[in-house]
């Protein structure tokens, strides 16, 4: 897939294995909090399409980035991404990658079709929710960056 952020590339990458251990032990609230935020700020930019946003009403998600030890539950309800701030027992769905695939994914990269079947990318949980979120991620049009006027202004002649 085409890198449409104009980002370098990503490679495949692996964090060491200390990472996930240390991460793992810090509290994992934080990065629930801060996927929330992302999510919404995604969504107030207008790149998150609104048709599937309504199928994902009242529905909890699970990230797990296996090398950096974090774990993000947050849920969709009234039309805002919430953190949820105790650990879900099992949620609706559950992604779980490596920081590199995630990245790639974001990135544009590597689509979540190919990060799945290359086995980067395990999706467990409601099959149908799955595959809405699937396509949602592969829809996604980031707005392009005009780096023109953001020059700080003692750079500016």
């Amino acid at each position: 897939m085409r890198n449409s952020l104009s980002l370098p590339t990503i490679p495949a990458f692996i964090l060491p294995p200390l990472v996930a251990r240390l991460g793992a032990r810090l509290p994992q609230w934080p990065h629930s909090v801060n996927l929330a935020l992302a999510l919404n700020a995604a969504n107030k930019l207008g790149v998150l399409p609104q048709e599937t946003l309504q199928e994902l009403e009242g529905r909890s998600f699970r990230v797990t980035v296996l090398d950096t030890g974090m774990v993000a539950d947050f849920t969709y309800r009234l039309g805002t991404f919430r953190p949820i701030l105790v650990a879900l027992d099992k949620p609706d769905l559950h992604f779980t990658a490596r920081l590199s695939a995630f990245l790639q994914m974001v990135s544009r990269q590597e689509d979540p079709d190919t990060l799945f079947f290359n086995r980067t990318l395990s999706i467990e949980g409601d099959t149908e929710l799955g595959l809405r979120v699937k396509n949602m991620l592969d829809a996604l049009e980031w707005p392009r960056l005009s780096w023109q006027g953001l020059r700080p202004t003692f750079l500016k002649g």
